[in-house]
């Protein structure tokens, strides 16, 4: 086909959807906008949740990088070596220890099972964000006894309701709260603050600094039952995995990335479906809609087709005709469903949806943008070309006769 007949079909195209409805022609470019809507929006939200769930155990729970003990070893050996052997390692900023201790706490007639996790305040600045997140009171420093900071699931709402589970009962600031740790040692600790990051498995732990933890034990503590780093931001989280084990790191080594697909694998690969429907049933929409606009608009045209054959325009001209008809509408509502998602976009950014996990803002990537816009113009293309194709392969009496 040559470029003026590309031309000649353009110029119809264009002067059709000109002379056509108006009021047709706008409802149809927002038919396929809010088409594009949907199959951006609803997949963005999922993975603004997906996104949230990630950052939340990076920033409150694992780090980039887990350092566990090896199989069938309750803890890591030489704590304080591998501590200094890892914050030696290029892409680590810091690396922290962490002594986890079963429990039960008691205040006031509650009681829950706990694990106490024993820290060092200065070195978890350093690599969570649990510190910026507390709700009342203040983080743990180092080398302080007698104190605890809980998370508010474990500390408990004003509001019962709110809980998620057992809790002490609405635990201050300030109050006591008694723990029985395993091996038999009791203690009262003055709350100190209390920890409010939005992640349930965050909120639910409990913490007191490394130097408590040893009066607890009766001894110094150089093992460990894990530690967290944090990774630089410009080093791949695998790389810095790769630099601990050259450096003959035998104990476990997992990125963050590894776990996720350890706990959530099944749970991220069902969203992935959910989100491959959802696209798919904005499309077939799409292909059903645009189908019935160029069918009605060629039916209605077909006097008009068996005039332009019989002067002698050919097949291929008319069926690009509405091929292109079609195209321009697709991307009339395509910049329209941009505009329309980037405005919810961005007024969801300031006013993020509440989940139970954070706040979740939808996530959407310029390569989700392109690769949708071409999907939809391949369904538009499709959904354009059969009508126009049926009605054009009439002959000219038949046509004219309509």
């Amino acid at each position: 086909m040559s470029l003026n007949h590309l031309k000649v079909s353009f110029f119809l195209a264009v002067r059709g959807l000109l002379r056509g409805s108006r009021g047709s022609l706008y409802l149809s470019i927002l038919i396929i906008a809010m088409v594009f809507t949907n199959m951006i929006f609803m997949p963005s939200i999922i993975m603004g949740a997906i996104k949230n769930a990630e950052q939340s155990i990076i920033e409150y729970q694992t780090g980039n990088v887990l350092i566990s003990p090896k199989e069938n070893e309750p803890h890591i050996e030489d704590a304080s070596g591998l501590l200094d052997k890892l914050n030696r390692i290029p892409g680590v900023i810091r690396a922290s220890a962490h002594y986890s201790m079963g429990a039960t706490l008691r205040n006031k007639g509650n009681q829950i099972g706990a694990t106490v996790i024993g820290i060092r305040p200065d070195d978890e600045r350093m690599v969570t964000g649990t510190w910026k997140k507390m709700k009342e009171g203040e983080y743990l420093s180092d080398g302080e006894t007698g104190e605890v900071i809980i998370g508010i699931q474990t500390a408990g709402h004003k509001d019962e309701a709110e809980d998620m589970g057992p809790s002490l009962g609405h635990v201050r600031t300030g109050d006591p709260v008694i723990v029985e740790y395993t091996n038999g040692v009791s203690r009262e600790y003055r709350v100190k603050g209390i920890i409010e990051t939005r992640s349930y498995q965050a909120d639910m732990e409990v913490f007191v600094t490394w130097n408590e933890m040893e009066s607890v034990l009766g001894h110094p503590i150089d093992v460990a039952s894990g530690m967290i780093i944090k990774t630089a931001p410009d080093v791949p989280e695998a790389q810095v995995k790769q630099q601990i084990l050259r450096f003959g790191v035998q104990e476990q080594v997992k990125t963050w990335q590894d776990l996720l697909e350890e706990s959530f694998g099944r749970a991220i690969e069902s969203f992935s479906i959910i989100n491959s429907v959802t696209v798919i049933v904005s499309l077939v929409i799409a292909v059903v809609v645009l189908f019935i606009v160029i069918m009605i608009k060629t039916l209605n045209s077909r006097r008009q087709i068996g005039v332009l054959k019989a002067l002698g325009v050919e097949k291929h001209i008319i069926i690009h005709n509405y091929l292109f008809q079609v195209l321009l509408l697709t991307l009339a509502g395509a910049v329209v469903g941009i505009v329309i998602v980037e405005g919810m976009v961005g007024l969801l950014t300031i006013f993020p949806i509440q989940f139970p996990d954070g706040e979740v803002t939808p996530y959407v990537t310029i390569h989700d943008l392109i690769t949708n816009t071409a999907l939809l113009f391949i369904s538009a293309a499709i959904a354009g070309y059969i009508p126009a194709w049926q009605v054009a392969s009439e002959d000219i009496m038949t046509a004219m006769r309509s």
